[in-house]
């Protein structure tokens, strides 16, 4: 389990999601874009979901657990990045439920011209049922760096 942390909260994700949403959520702050980022809690911390408003003006911290980098599943970013840029915001789901490069969230594969679309059930409108995050805390206060 790596971790995120963002003034004072600290949130754990598998290594796998983490090392996908570093990728999104670096390519917008270099941008200087802020965006919410939205994910689901474990029910450890009280179930439901929470959100953070994420601006390029507040550091960030990535730290991994794993002593290699997960390969890169560019379906999986390309959702997350379409996530971030829509008026929700990024929204943290599993891999499982991105779609392939080229099918859009309303066609199942075999969608043709003349043909109602059908929905697909890896596509949702909201944060993903079976992605839970482990554990959301703040940050003690001696787990805070001074300025020297």
């Amino acid at each position: 389990m790596g971790t995120l942390s963002y003034d004072r909260v600290v949130v754990e994700f598998d290594d796998r999601i983490l090392t996908h949403l570093q990728v999104v959520i670096v390519q917008k702050l270099r941008r200087g874009e802020s965006f919410l980022f939205s994910w689901r809690n474990a029910s450890e911390v009280g179930d439901g979901r929470s959100s953070a408003w994420l601006n390029p003006a507040i550091p960030l911290y990535f730290k991994f657990t794993g002593g290699h980098t997960p390969s890169l599943n560019p379906d999986w970013i390309a959702q997350l990045t379409r996530s971030a840029n829509s008026s929700q915001g990024l929204i943290a789901t599993s891999e499982e439920r991105c779609l392939p490069t080229g099918q859009s969230s309303g066609q199942s594969p075999g969608h043709s011209a003349g043909q109602a679309p059908q929905r697909s059930a890896v596509q949702s409108n909201g944060p993903d049922a079976a992605f839970r995050v482990r554990s959301a805390s703040p940050l003690p206060k001696s787990s805070v760096a001074a300025p020297d």
